[in-house]
């Protein structure tokens, strides 16, 4: 009883400390900076190493087979129908939505949380529907995109990218937030750990990087490098020094909550050094995960890559040549992490000028699943941004137990 009091009192002492507010009831300003002067303890109170408990009973799967579920279908009636593909195949695992490609919440928060402003109602239930993921033995994994965030970069400007006073764009209307500064960092973490807390045993993290072709817009637009100003080194290098940061940063944090951590990288940042615009070096972030998802569709490469006149046309080369690449630079790391590729299961007409868009069907899918067996690579994702997956697909086919 007596260290149960110890404890709370404790608790107490700290908590007052860091959110002197939070006592008050008032609510605590996410973005505000605190410095804290703790009191040392003495070296016979050791306080307790955080250990999260879950309610929830997910086993790693023999190898993750998994598909892309978005928050919006994670809360609507086709759910069903993927959960019943997953059931009547060899699929095991959901990628899901937690945080979205605009810088959405998939759920609804507390009025006094700091995600408060971007919660969604996408998924309606989300303790419904991890136990379901439970029921069904369906591993849960977690997407969460980090730097791709327009909701955050509209609310905090100074957090992005501008150009003549205004929140920097793509083609697409799509802002992204800055990577060199850490408040982002921390505001994507927290997320991380929210969905570590509702049971998700693994955060993947996406649009670990700059927009593309930046290294075309670094003199143009305007912001902040943080910490990384005084560096020693070109833009090129400060970019590749954030987002390696980032990640290293992420998985430390990650630490106590007991899930792994993976990232999405751009499969051609595997056959180069670094990709000089976007900050991401292949082996660094690779360094620092549990498990790395190149983005290997095959409608995503440039003509004659790997020597391949039309990539799209002949996913089993494009991904076998793929494959050999990544396991040879893997194999030069002290700790490689699990190789757990992102393959397509869509189709991409905008490549096709005669209208004869190559259909990716059975035959297209399998020839990617064959290829990552053959190198060696048992685990994968299939992308499809709709959510619909390919019927009658032998997951296994090429797999040396089928």
């Amino acid at each position: 009883m007596k260290k149960f009091l110890l404890n709370i009192c404790l608790f107490t002492i700290i908590t007052s400390l860091i959110f002197p507010n939070a006592i008050s009831g008032e609510e605590v300003n996410f973005h505000e900076v605190r410095e804290l002067n703790l009191p040392l303890f003495e070296e016979d109170i050791s306080l307790e190493r955080f250990q999260p408990t879950s309610e929830y009973n997910f086993t790693y799967p023999d190898a993750v087979r998994g598909i892309y579920v978005s928050s919006k279908t994670a809360g609507s009636k086709h759910f069903s129908s993927l959960i019943n593909l997953i059931e009547t195949t060899d699929l095991n695992t959901m990628v899901i939505d937690v945080k979205d490609d605009y810088g959405n919440l998939s759920y609804k928060v507390d009025n006094v949380s700091p995600y408060h402003s971007i919660a969604t109602n996408n998924i309606p239930n989300p303790k419904a529907l991890m136990e379901t993921l439970e029921q069904k033995n369906i591993y849960p994994i977690a997407r969460v995109v980090v730097f791709k965030d327009s909701m955050l970069a509209n609310q905090r400007p100074d957090l992005s990218f501008t150009e003549n006073g205004k929140v920097w764009t793509n083609n697409k209307g799509e802002a992204f937030v800055n990577p060199f500064e850490k408040e982002v960092w921390d505001y994507n973490i927290g997320i991380a750990k929210m969905a570590a807390d509702m049971g998700f045993r693994e955060i993947q993290f996406d649009y670990v990087r700059f927009p593309e072709g930046f290294e075309k817009k670094d003199k143009i637009l305007e912001y902040s490098t943080g910490e990384y100003e005084n560096l020693n080194m070109n833009n090129v290098k400060k970019r590749v020094e954030a987002v390696s940061d980032f990640v290293a940063y992420a998985k430390e944090q990650l630490k106590e909550y007991d899930v792994d951590v993976s990232v999405d990288i751009f499969g051609y940042a595997a056959t180069i050094e670094e990709a000089p615009g976007i900050g991401q070096n292949f082996s660094r972030i690779s360094e620092n995960v549990d498990v790395i998802s190149s983005m290997i569709y095959p409608s995503h490469w440039s003509n004659n890559y790997f020597g391949i006149p039309f990539p799209d046309k002949d996913p089993f080369r494009l991904v076998d040549e793929y494959a050999k690449v990544e396991n040879d630079v893997l194999s030069k790391l002290d700790k490689a992490p699990i190789s757990r590729p992102w393959i397509q299961d869509f189709e991409a007409p905008w490549l096709y000028t005669d209208g004869k868009t190559k259909a990716y069907g059975v035959e297209e899918v399998e020839a990617q699943i064959r290829a990552l067996y053959k190198n060696g690579i048992n685990e994968f994702l299939l992308w499809n941004a709709g959510n619909q997956y390919t019927k009658n697909v032998n997951y296994l086919i090429g797999n040396q137990e089928e």
